[in-house]
């Protein structure tokens, strides 16, 4: 595996790869890796030639009051299970290499960027599409690979892989899971025992939901107020948000019909934890 941290060397080494007839599969991150990375990473060696990882703790989609500083930093953990999964070439640059200085320029999605995740955290997505953008850019994957449980982030990142034209085929993954159901995230290690023995209820409660609708139930705000019902009863989690929308569009849905996409954000403490179900009526 290699370790690359400036831009130029790892273009020179991806045009050496194309001229030879390599596909290159790309896998985003900001390190703090599991076992949700490494699926993506399986799914991108099986289907590529080159699988290329990046590493950066992205400062542009963080809000004054998040988490930014004491998100993990663990890059010799990050870096073995990384060498573990397959990666061929490490991106892993600094703050200066991706925003210089003199830095002045950024991608809006609009729209679809102020609904769920977006009520509460202004500005998040217009980091998120910006940083996307740039390692698109840099690395000129033929794939790349992103996970259902950003299920918000992984619309917006295609609509506007769609809209600038980018040669890339965008590939969303499932969500993986902790045998208990948690989804796998690097914020669950924020959570306190008795918060951490709660938080299933999240997975509980979307999979309730997601087999009354397979059932033939239509009213969203029936789902809204069951799962509402359930993580209140079963723990001390604080709601921000649960909504039925197109799994497609986001659009919130009036009557659940067609790819619903069932999602929620819920504060336990102050660790966030976001989750969701699609389900095809």
């Amino acid at each position: 595996m290699r370790v690359v941290k400036s831009i130029q060397p790892l273009r020179q080494l991806i045009k050496q790869a194309k001229q030879k007839g390599k596909t290159i599969g790309f896998v985003p991150t900001m390190g703090a890796l599991h076992e949700g990375h490494a699926s993506l990473l399986k799914k991108s060696r099986k289907e590529n030639d080159i699988s290329i990882l990046s590493i950066f703790i992205n400062p542009t989609q963080f809000g004054p009051h998040e988490d930014l500083n004491k998100y993990p930093r663990e890059f010799n953990h990050d870096r073995r299970l990384a060498e573990q999964g397959g990666v061929d070439i490490l991106f892993y640059p600094s703050a200066k290499t991706i925003y210089p200085r003199e830095y002045l320029t950024y991608i809006e999605v609009n729209g679809i960027t102020n609904l769920l995740c977006g009520c509460t955290r202004p500005g998040h997505f217009k980091g998120v599409t910006t940083i996307v953008g740039k390692l698109i850019n840099i690395i000129n994957p033929d794939c790349m690979y992103v996970g259902q449980k950003d299920a918000q982030q992984a619309v917006v990142i295609k609509k506007m892989v769609s809209d600038l034209n980018f040669d890339v085929d965008v590939k969303v993954c499932p969500i993986i899971r902790e045998p208990d159901g948690l989804a796998m995230s690097s914020r669950n290690r924020y959570l306190s025992p008795q918060q951490r023995r709660e938080a299933p209820i999240l997975s509980q409660s979307l999979k309730k939901a997601k087999k009354i609708i397979s059932s033939g139930e239509r009213n969203p705000q029936k789902i809204i107020r069951l799962i509402t019902s359930n993580i209140k009863q079963n723990s001390t989690g604080m709601i921000e948000y649960i909504e039925c929308v197109n799994a497609d569009t986001l659009t919130p849905l009036k009557i659940l019909t067609g790819n619903i996409l069932v999602a929620l954000a819920v504060k336990f403490g102050s660790t966030r934890l976001i989750d969701n179900m699609v389900v095809r009526s």
